[in-house]
Formats: structure tokens, sequence, C-alpha cells
């Protein structure tokens, strides 16, 4: 059993594999987890932190949730998640599982019987609330099928949906109410010896969710899936969740994660991947290096950062490209980049790996970037 204040703190110790250690700059220290197994797929400690989305197709309509899920495959999602929110949604899980090459999590509400069906189904992982299932016997039907099965479970709590009791001792959902919902439902895995537990605990208000998850990293070693709920629109939303997930991921907190956004889980993923980037926690693609821009300025910048942008958007190769519009910062930025330009006046100084290739015409910048970055690409694919 555990409660919020008994159980002594997690180990954060400093032995476990360095990530994002580059430039000299020390590496973040990962907060230390037991590790849940995901179809696969390792969740905690120094294990890479995967991105993961979910559809928003009808699940019963399995052949277009296929097709959505392959999408989001194709950007880099790892894991998936899919509503069960009736029986046709949970017959569905069959057919999507056999047909999708990344493991496949269901979401699941009070019906303890679409548990059971999804986990029939050969689902990797179920998201649910031990206690909002229905009663012991039922609790304890699903924790022993999903045991059985090799299944993990993520407890979602989530500041919309908190138990009315501990509503109305905290007045309103806050932070402590997260963690106290969160400890309530390990209590009831850890009651039947469930051990193979992933939290989240989720909040629209990025502060509330911030110290959530940093009070309950002291008192659990479960693996966290972060996550910013109702986040918004991708712009409101992308820049919430990414102060959300980036400062607890910077502070060694978090193990999966997963951007909300009111747009294409495509969307989701590029967002959760590039904070994963912007962090050294993983290495791959294409990391552009753009300046703001300002009145030195004397070729078109914007259309050229926004070109490369979207021509290198499915290379995986990990390589820094600098776009830069001056020769202020310019030469330092495009020298220390693999590939970089240092423009002037209708012109630039192209660099790669440090040494300068000469002047180009503005006209042969985007061209010539890419033919630079394909070559790069391929010798670095060859060693």
């Amino acid at each position: 059993m555990v409660d919020s204040e008994g159980m002594a703190e997690a180990d954060f110790g400093d032995e476990l594999p360095p990530v994002g250690n580059q430039e000299g700059e020390a590496p973040i220290v990962r907060r230390k987890t037991r590790t849940v197994v995901v179809g696969g797929v390792p969740v905690g400690s120094g294990h890479p932190i995967p991105v993961q989305s979910m559809t928003k197709t009808k699940t019963a309509d399995w052949q277009a949730t296929v097709a959505q899920i392959k999408q989001y495959e194709a950007a880099g999602c790892q894991i998936v998640r899919v509503t069960a929110n009736d029986e046709a949604a949970a017959l569905a899980l069959k057919h999507i599982k056999q047909n999708i090459s990344i493991p496949l999590v269901a979401d699941i509400h009070f019906q303890h019987k679409l548990a059971l069906i999804a986990i029939e189904s050969g689902v990797d992982k179920i998201r649910i609330n031990p206690g909002n299932i229905g009663n012991e016997h039922k609790i304890s039907e699903v924790l022993k099928a999903a045991k059985d099965a090799g299944v993990p479970i993520r407890i979602g709590v989530n500041a919309g949906s908190l138990e009315k009791d501990i509503l109305r001792k905290f007045g309103f959902p806050t932070s402590d109410a997260l963690v106290e919902s969160a400890l309530r439902h390990i209590n009831i895995c850890e009651k039947y010896n469930f051990p193979d537990v992933i939290v989240s605990l989720k909040s629209s208000d990025v502060h509330m969710m911030i110290q959530a998850y940093r009070k309950l990293a002291k008192l659990v070693d479960y693996p966290f899936h972060l996550g910013v709920t109702e986040a918004g629109t991708t712009f409101q939303g992308t820049i919430k969740s990414s102060i959300g997930i980036g400062t607890l991921l910077a502070e060694g907190i978090g193990d999966t994660i997963r951007v909300s956004l009111t747009d294409d889980g495509v969307e989701e993923i590029k967002v959760g991947r590039e904070i994963l980037r912007s962090l050294h926690l993983v290495s791959f693609g294409v990391t552009l290096v753009s300046c703001p821009t300002c009145g030195r300025l004397e070729v078109d910048l914007f259309r050229i950062a926004r070109e490369i942008e979207e021509a290198v958007a499915a290379v995986r190769t990990p390589l820094k490209v600098a776009v830069m519009g001056c020769l202020v910062n310019g030469p330092g930025e495009a020298k220390d980049a693999d590939i970089g330009i240092s423009a002037g006046r209708e012109s630039a100084i192209l660099y790669v790996k440090g040494e300068s290739k000469g002047k180009i015409e503005e006209k042969e910048i985007i061209p010539r970037l890419l033919e630079e970055i394909k070559l790069l690409e391929k010798e670095l694919t060859v060693k």
C-alpha cells in the first residue's frame, strides 16, 4: 500500500545512462522507475521516451481507424490509443490489432466488460481507473485478466473527471486532488498484486499538471505518461504542451508523452517528437536553426526556411541545418551546423561541416542546401 505521507521518496539515482549530452552540456538525469513493457516497447527509467497519440475516428469503423494509425506511425507515433466506448468499438479492437504494427492501447471508462473484451482482443495496454469500473469483484476480474495476459494498465487521472468525494474534500481540482486520486487507484492495483502500472495526472492547467507530477514522483516509482489534457488548438496547445511536458522532462520526470491538440493526430506527434528533440532526449531528423531576421536581412529567408523545413520533414538522419540571415551571428551558427548558410546581399556563404564552400546566389540556396543534405544523409547512412 502507498499513501501520501508514509512512503519513502522514489530513487532519482545518477547511475542511469546519460541522455541528451551534446556540446559538453550536462545530460538530463532521468527519474528512476520500474519498467513497464507495452507491446514490446519498454516504458520507464532510462529507456527511450515513446511518443503516443490517440485516434479520432469511430473505433467501430476499424478500417478507417487502421488507416489513421498507419498515418500516425509514418509520422513517428510509437504507441497508439483508441477509445473502446461501447461494445462495437471493443469488438473492433481485434481487427485493429491484427492490422497494425505498433502497440495498441484501449481507452475504457466505467464498463469493466469492455476492458475484458479489450484484453481478450489482444490489446497491449488498457487505460482505466480501477476504482471507476464497478464493485470489487469487477475490479479484481479485470486486474486478474490483465495480469494473466501480461497487459499493463495506465491509471489515467484527469482534473475534469475526479471522484466526487475528492472534489468535495478539496473543493475544486488541485494538484493534491490529482495525486490523491492516483494513489487511490494505485492502492487498488497493489492490493491485487498488479505491478505493471503507468500513471498520468492530466489537467488543462499547466501549473497544476506540473505540480501534480512533481509531487507523485516523490511517492512512487511507477513510470509516468505526461500530457496536458484538453490543451486546445494547435497554437495554444503546442505552447501549453511544450511548457508542461518540457518542464517535467527537463527535470528528468516522464517516461512516455502524448500531446493533445484539437487537430490531426499527426500534428500531435510532430510536436511531441520536437519536444523530445529540443531536450536532446532523442536524436533523429533535421534540427533547423534559423534567425528571426531584422533590418539587416537581404534575402527572402522566410521562404527559404519554410521550404527547407517542408522538404526535410521526412529525413530521419540526425542533422543540424542553419539558415541564417546576416553576417553577425550567421557565420558562427552556420559553421556549428552540419550544413548552413550565412546570407548577405542576394547571396550566401555555404558551410558544410564547418568549412566554407564559397558564395552562392540566392536562387541557389534552396537547391544547394537540399543537395548537401542528401549527400550527407547518404554518407551517414553508409557509415
